[in-house]
Order: C-alpha cells, then sequence, then structure tokens
C-alpha cells in the first residue's frame, strides 16, 4: 500500500473524528440552553436494524457517530478527489449541509426525539452540519497539500 495513501487516510480519519467533535458542541450547547434536541440524534441508531441491539446504548451511539463522521469524511474526500475538487471548501459545506438536511429525517423512524417534523431542530441540525462541512474542508486544506496527480516533467 502506497504510503501517501497511508498517510492521506490516517490524517483524514483524524479530521473526521476532530469534526465530529466540533459537530457535538453548537448541538450540545443548544441542547442544554436551549432545550431543543436535535443533538440527541447524533447518536440515535434505533432505527437501524441489527445495530439497535448493542448494548450500552451510549457508547454505541458514540461508535456511530464518530464511524459515521471518519467514513463520511473519507468517502466524500476520494469521490472528490477524482475531479481534483477536493480542496473547494464550498463543496464540503454544500454535501454536508444539504446532505445533513436531508438525513435529518431518518428522525421519523424513531420514537426519540427530536420529531420529523420539528423545524427548529432541523434548522439547527442543518447549520451544525454546514459548521462540520467547513470545519471538513478547511482541515483538508490545512493537512492534505494540493497533490498533483501526474508528475511533472
Amino acid at each position: 500500500m502506497n504510503s501517501n495513501f497511508k498517510n492521506d487516510f490516517a490524517k483524514l480519519t483524524l479530521i473526521g473524528f476532530i469534526a465530529g467533535i466540533i459537530l457535538i458542541i453548537p448541538l450540545k450547547i443548544i441542547y442544554e440552553w436551549l432545550g431543543n434536541s436535535a443533538y440527541i440524534l447524533l447518536f440515535n441508531f434505533d432505527y437501524i436494524p441489527v445495530l439497535n441491539e448493542l448494548r450500552p446504548v451510549w457508547f454505541f451511539g458514540y461508535v456511530f457517530h464518530f464511524v459515521t463522521c471518519i467514513a463520511s469524511v473519507v468517502s466524500l474526500y476520494y469521490i472528490l478527489r477524482i475531479w481534483d475538487l477536493h480542496h473547494k471548501i464550498i463543496l464540503y459545506i454544500l454535501v454536508y449541509t444539504i446532505g445533513g438536511g436531508c438525513l435529518f429525517f431518518l428522525t421519523a423512524l424513531s420514537p426519540q426525539p427530536p420529531a420529523w417534523d420539528d423545524k427548529l431542530a432541523w434548522f439547527y441540525w442543518t447549520i451544525a452540519h454546514g459548521i462540520f462541512g467547513y470545519a471538513v474542508g478547511s482541515m483538508i486544506k490545512f493537512l492534505l497539500p494540493k497533490q498533483r496527480l501526474l508528475p511533472q516533467p
């Protein structure tokens, strides 16, 4: 395996983990200060067969959150890299904001809050995912310098 690939993968994993923490922070603050339950959805996996049987739920909720963050960062980076767009911060913001806004509605599959039609929870959730996208794109731009795909003569 190419050492650049291993190095990039390790950096992307770190980026996913750090951005996952950054995603937690605004939603936790909103949960504590305003009581809005969008934060709870970050750790909810009770709508996924087999996974929903894992215990303790609090622990696997965190594992679910961070694995999802890391997998999405690695995947999006390599997808954007196909078109040499992996250093465009705006694309990370757009994908995570739109994607997060759409994924919010998975809460309809769960009895846990927030309700799928809680507009304020959707707003907070979507904005937090935009912040996540900005964090991911910024860290990628800083930690993974643009590499030439083909060697120069």
